[in-house]
């Protein structure tokens, strides 16, 4: 009689890591492994089951149809541990291990890193790696476990809960408008440069807000990152669309037309189906949903009067 083929759950997941990142150096970062180890998994799991799973290039290892075939095999049996790890696991001891959060740079940076140590205290044996990179990560790839994003995930296995309401408006260097022409209206706003995102670059349909304010703003500086665009208009280089959470910070930045010029956008916050209940997972879900609600007020700015538009933009109160 023949045995049947012998591999752990541990040479699994070397292959889901390769099968996802399709080059072993990626991989081996992921486990906190080596590139030679990950290697060698490979060629044990292929010899073990006598088939091909990678065929490998000089680009890195991009699967076969046996290996993509294997990869839905080997997904359900990750999703069924993690289920039975969240049936097995009980109270705080449960939430060991690492998650990986993907998270807009302007929600990762100016939220939630000043809140890690109060995160830290909450959760000693959670490890956190936050991903503030200009894309959207893919949890059905697992490259996150949990990811903030700008619009609700339509379709798929995920789980979808809205975090909060978010307010932008245009702001500008109080130095630069003393200086800059009046802006009484939208159009006057056409008179002056403009900081914003690469338009080809945005990826996400709720950051493409510069025609929402008039469709005839052409930005003069972009770029990909809210930090450098915050940046360069703290500096004066001219006015921008900016979140009140975090622009508000900021007394040298005022609004302009605050009562007519004032975008809604939202953070959802999303996993696959089959991780919200791993104990992991759910402590930042919990954490991020109890943070968000407690500063409330950050996000939500101070009602503004429809007192017609003003010559001169309005400072922070």
């Amino acid at each position: 009689m023949t045995n049947p083929p012998q591999f752990t759950w541990d040479d699994l997941q070397f292959f889901l890591a390769v099968a996802r990142t399709g080059q072993l150096s990626t991989a081996a970062r992921q486990l906190r492994s080596s590139h030679a180890t990950v290697s060698r998994r490979i060629d044990r799991l292929e010899f073990t089951l006598k088939v091909k799973l990678f065929e490998r290039n000089p680009r890195g290892y991009v699967l076969t149809s046996m290996g993509t075939r294997f990869v839905e095999t080997a997904e359900r049996m990750e999703q069924e541990t993690e289920r039975l790890r969240a049936d097995l696991a009980d109270g705080s001891m449960a939430q060991r291990g690492l998650v990986r959060l993907s998270a807009p740079e302007g929600f990762a940076n100016f939220f939630f890193a000043p809140l890690l140590p109060r995160f830290a205290a909450q959760h000693p044996h959670l490890s956190l790696e936050l991903v503030t990179i200009q894309q959207i990560m893919s949890l059905s790839r697992k490259e996150a476990d949990l990811s903030v994003v700008l619009d609700e995930p339509k379709g798929g296995p995920y789980f979808a809960e809205k975090l909060t309401d978010y307010h932008l408006y245009v702001y500008g260097a109080r130095d630069y408008l003393a200086k800059a022409p009046d802006i009484a209206s939208r159009e006057d706003l056409l008179n002056h440069p403009f900081v914003s995102y690469i338009e080809e670059m945005i990826f996400a349909p709720g950051l493409d807000y510069l025609s929402d304010v008039h469709p005839r703003i052409k930005p003069q500086f972009q770029s990909s990152s809210i930090f450098a665009q915050l940046t360069a208009t703290r500096n004066g280089l001219g006015l921008c669309i900016l979140p009140y959470f975090f622009a508000s910070r900021y007394p040298e930045l005022l609004r302009v037309l605050p009562e007519e010029i004032d975008l809604k956008r939202h953070y959802w916050i999303t996993c696959h189906r089959d991780l919200k209940q791993a104990p992991r997972v759910r402590a930042v879900i919990d954490f991020l949903r109890e943070a968000v609600r407690g500063e409330d007020a950050r996000f939500m700015p101070p009602y503004v009067t429809a007192a017609g538009p003003a010559r001169r933009p309005e400072a922070e109160g």
